[in-house]
Order: C-alpha cells, then sequence, then structure tokens
C-alpha cells in the first residue's frame, strides 16, 4: 500500500521488557512473537523493535557489536524472521531501531580501528590530536556525562563519543563508512523488515574544524543537572551534510517496495523545525522529537507545536509522541493536570490519537502505566546511575511490560528475577485485568484506535485550531470533525455550533442544545454539519 505510513500508529516495544519466554528475566524475540497478538488487537499499523543486535549491553542494545546479528540474550536470526513472519500474517508492519553515529568499543571495527593510524580501519572512527597542553581540541560534552573525548594511550589520540566512552562515533567523513551504512540497511531490508528508526539521526556528521559549541542562549537559573544541557550543540551534531545522509538513505529506502523511515530527532533547540529539515521530500518518511515528552500539558502547547510544524514544513510529515523508552511515562509526568490516573491516561490516548501526522504509542501506555520508583542499587541505565538522583533516569519507564496479576505480571516465571523488578503499583495496571472491561484503559485506546482507523478525517484531514481559553483544546480535523479536549481536573462548558452528534469515544462529555459540558480530563468528537464555531 502506497505510504501506508502517512497517518499511521506504530507501537514501540522495547525487547529486554516485553516478554521472557526462555525463563532468564530478560525479553527476547520469540516472546514478543507470542505476544503480537496483543499489539495487532490493539489496532496500530505497525511495531516499532528497539535494538536487539549483539551488544555488550552497557546501553542496553544502543552499543552495537555486530549490526547483522541478533544478540544471544534475545534469540536468533531464525527467531527475527519467525517474528517478521508472523507479524506479516497479522497485517503489522516491523520497524527495527538503527544505531548507526556510534558502535559499542567491542566492535570489531574499533578495535582495528584503535589498533594503530595505517590500517584500513583507522578512520572509520572520529580521532582528533590533543592540543599541545594535552587537553582535547575543544569543549563538546557527552550526553551521559564528562567530555566527550577518551584517550587512548595506542594512537596517542582522543576519540570522540557522544554517548558513553564505550560508544566510539563513527567517522562520517569517510565514504567507506557510510558505504557499509548503507549494506547494514539492505541486509534487514533484504530480510523483509518494513522500515527503520534511526537512533541520534542529526548527530552523524560533526563539525570539521572542532569548534567550540557556545553556552545555551536560553537564560538558566541555575545549573542543569546534566551539564551536556547547558550548550547550544552546532557544531557537535546537527551539521548540513547529515541531510545528505537522509537522501541517501530514502534512495536505498526506494529500492525496495512500501518501506518507510522514521527519525530521531535529540536536540533541544529548533526540533519541530529540524522535524520538518529532514522530513522534506526526498529525506526521511517521518520525524519525530522530543517537544511532547515534557511537562506542559496546556492547550497553547499543543496548538503551537503542531501549529508550527505544518506552518513551517508543509511538505513533512511528523510523528507524534507522549512517550518512549528514554522519558518519564506520561501519565505521571501530567498526574497533577489529571481527575483520576485513569481519567488522564485515557485522554492522553484519545488526544494523541487525533493529532495530524503519524503517532508512536509506547509499550505500557495502553494500560495507563506509570513509572516505577526504583532504589539506585536496582538500575542498571548508565545515564540514571551517573546522574543519580536528578535527572532521573531511563529505568523507571523500562520496567517489564505486565499481562496478568501474577508474580512478575506473567513477563517471566514467578520464581525468576526480572532484569527490573515488577512492583505493585504497575502489577496492578495488567492487560488481563482490563481486557474486556468497558470503560478500562485498555478498552478506550482499543475504541480510539480504531476510531482513528475508520475515520478520513483523523488519517488525512488538515488540522484547524480555535482560539479557546485555558484549559479547553479545540480544534477541526478536515471538513466535519470537531475535536475537544478539557486538559483540566475541572469541568468546563464550551458553547459549539455547526455540529450534530457525538462520534467515536468520549469521556465525561454531553451536548446539550448548542453546548458541550466536559467534566474533568473530558473528551468529545462531534460531527459537523456546517461550518463550525467554538467559544
Amino acid at each position: 500500500m502506497a505510504e501506508w505510513w502517512r497517518g499511521s500508529v506504530t507501537y514501540q516495544v522495547y525487547p529486554r521488557s516485553f516478554q521472557d519466554d526462555n525463563g532468564d528475566g530478560i525479553g527476547d524475540l520469540s516472546g514478543i512473537t507470542r505476544r503480537l497478538d496483543h499489539i495487532a488487537a490493539l489496532g496500530v499499523d505497525a511495531v516499532w523493535l528497539s535494538p536487539f543486535f549483539t551488544s555488550p549491553m552497557l546501553d542496553m542494545g544502543y552499543d552495537v557489536s555486530d549490526y547483522k546479528d541478533v544478540d544471544p540474550s534475545f534469540g536468533t536470526l531464525a527467531d527475527f524472521d519467525a517474528l517478521v513472519a508472523r507479524a506479516h500474517e497479522l497485517g503489522l508492519k516491523i520497524i527495527i531501531d538503527q544505531v548507526l553515529n556510534h558502535s559499542s568499543d567491542k566492535h570489531p571495527f574499533f578495535a582495528q580501528s584503535r589498533a594503530n593510524r595505517t590500517n584500513d580501519k583507522s578512520d572509520w572512527y572520529i580521532w582528533v590530536d590533543p592540543r599541545p597542553d594535552g587537553t582535547p581540541p575543544c569543549n563538546w560534552l557527552s550526553v551521559f556525562g564528562g567530555p566527550a573525548f577518551t584517550w587512548d594511550a595506542r594512537r596517542k589520540q582522543y576519540y570522540l563519543h557522544s554517548f558513553l566512552p564505550q560508544q566510539p562515533d563513527f567517522n562520517y567523513r569517510n565514504p567507506d563508512v557510510v558505504d557499509y551504512m548503507e549494506g547494514v540497511l539492505r541486509f534487514w531490508l533484504d530480510r523483509g523488515v518494513d522500515g527503520f528508526r534511526f537512533d541520534t539521526v542529526n548527530y552523524f556528521y560533526k563539525d570539521a574544524l572542532f569548534r567550540h559549541d557556545p553556552a545555551d542562549f536560553k537564560v538558566k537559573d541555575q545549573p542543569d543537572g546534566n551539564p551536556y544541557y547547558m550548550q547550544y550543540h552546532i557544531f557537535s551534531k546537527n551539521q548540513p551534510e547529515n541531510l545528505g545522509w537522509m537522501e541517501r538513505i530514502r534512495r536505498v529506502m526506494d529500492d525496495y517496495d512500501d518501506r518507510a523511515t522514521v527519525g530521531e530527532m535529540g536536540e533541544a533547540h529548533h526540533a519541530i523545525r529540524m522535524m520538518g529539515d529532514y522530513t522534506a521530500p526526498g529525506r526521511l518518511h517521518q520525524c519525530y522529537s522530543f517537544e511532547m515528552m515534557g511537562y506542559d500539558y496546556s492547550a497553547a502547547f499543543f496548538r503551537n507545536k503542531i501549529t508550527e510544524f505544518f506552518t513551517g514544513a508543509p511538505n513533512g510529515w511528523p510523528m507524534w509522541a507522549f512517550s518512549n523508552h528514554d522519558v518519564v511515562r506520561q501519565v505521571s509526568r501530567w498526574a497533577k493536570h489529571g481527575v483520576s490516573q485513569d481519567a488522564l491516561a485515557r485522554q492522553a490516548g484519545a488526544l494523541l490519537l487525533s493529532f495530524q501526522g503519524s503517532i508512536c504509542l509506547w509499550q505500557g501506555e495502553e494500560l495507563g502505566q506509570t513509572d516505577t520508583e526504583l532504589a539506585f542499587e536496582e538500575l542498571t541505565d548508565p545515564q540514571g546511575i551517573n546522574f543519580w538522583p536528578e535527572p532521573i533516569g531511563r529505568d523507571n519507564t523500562r520496567t517489564p511490560m505486565v499481562w496478568d496479576g501474577s508474580a512478575n505480571g506473567g513477563f517471566t516465571g514467578g520464581n525468576v528475577k526480572p532484569w527490573l523488578p515488577v512492583k505493585a503499583p504497575q502489577l496492578a495496571r495488567n492487560v488481563a485485568s482490563q481486557q474486556g472491561v468497558a470503560g478500562s484503559v485498555l478498552e478506550t485506546y482499543r475504541a480510539m484506535l480504531a476510531f482513528r482507523r475508520g475515520s478520513k478525517a483523523l488519517i488525512e484531514g488538515r488540522t484547524q485550531f480555535f482560539d479557546l481559553p485555558e484549559p479547553i483544546l479545540g480544534f477541526t480535523r478536515g471538513d466535519d470533525l470537531l475535536c475537544l479536549f478539557n486538559l483540566s481536573p475541572d469541568p468546563v462548558s464550551v458553547d459549539v455550533a455547526g455540529v450534530g452528534a457525538l462520534v467515536g469515544p468520549s469521556q465525561a462529555a454531553e451536548l446539550a442544545g448548542g453546548q458541550v459540558e466536559l467534566g474533568g480530563n473530558g473528551f468529545a468528537f462531534l460531527t459537523a454539519t456546517g461550518p463550525v464555531s467554538v467559544k
């Protein structure tokens, strides 16, 4: 189907935390295959698999040591092929992560590169000489703490790592590296994957002169918990050459039928504009950022972000997400805006799924899941460990999927210690207890996904926002659908004209005459019978 990705909904699976089938406490590919029926029953279009490649797992798979094989903790290539086949039987597309900015330091290429300055992989990573005083060439910082340069005594040079010292960055100014990465993409495309999610898509090229990143222009009252966010990263990433690599990726994808790409825009400045740049014609199909993964839950915020994208990038295409494996879960972030946890979870799902663009759902959000409170000794995430206690790490959102109310929530055997704990608050929000229960978060997500899939307005319709006071967000999609949300725990009333009946899922909503009453976290969809006005 041409452009199946446009307006699609993707469900993100974190393989370590979805389903453990071999009883070692770590999720695996065969476990995902067994649970694909749950994903298909939700009504999504695609599954994004976070990394499952061979890795020392210092960054839980985002440190790859073999790009063309499966880590034994997750299974085998045969297990992966079986997963893809079953997904396709169920009508699901499979999108896999590609972590191409950096490898593990255990990758054979890096072992060869660091051996000396003359071998044929010597220029595959970014090596730089020290300044006369022995310090690195510039002030670039690692996202995970400390300088972005580590000294290597064998070469008497520094190598660059945007993340852990064990994650050296590739040198994309070497055409052999680019050729190799194209081969990696073709390897997985030939195995039948339907697309790729590109990690840190704006990081590939760095400033060739290694100029200092300036201080962040945003005024700060006090230092950030992570100093990385005190810089404005105009040289250590976001280079114009990156866009040429996006165009080459698109040419590769165009050699195959019905494939799609999505890029992760890891940027604290101008991210919406950059999403547009990266999805311009001939580049990536879709791009998402962390713009909607913060703590702002105001009508003006959502209105401004969506308007900014479609005004600035009319030929681009966004993928909107409220949560993923790197951030605090949405019900935890926005708790103060909820009349209850369930009401907020239902509204957040309906809100996201009403947006123009493609959508990505993080596993467990369809249950109204919250972050898990973890003690320091329970952490595995290097970011969480390095910056304890703030900013909070990523393990809290990555705890296992909860399938039922048994010990470990059905993720693994009750007598097995899972890689991260399943605690009581999370155990209470499981699939089995919500399955078939009218009004549950799970059934609301299913209803909303079915409504979106069957609505031409929600898939294709343009968005027109109404200028309404907080906390009311109101907009039309296409010519025949009005969407109304009360983003607060307190009831509100909205005067409407030009509308007919309520349609699709709703919450705490009542249409009486020319007025819609919305209770706390209420939402409603209404048919348009003529020119719509809302006030």
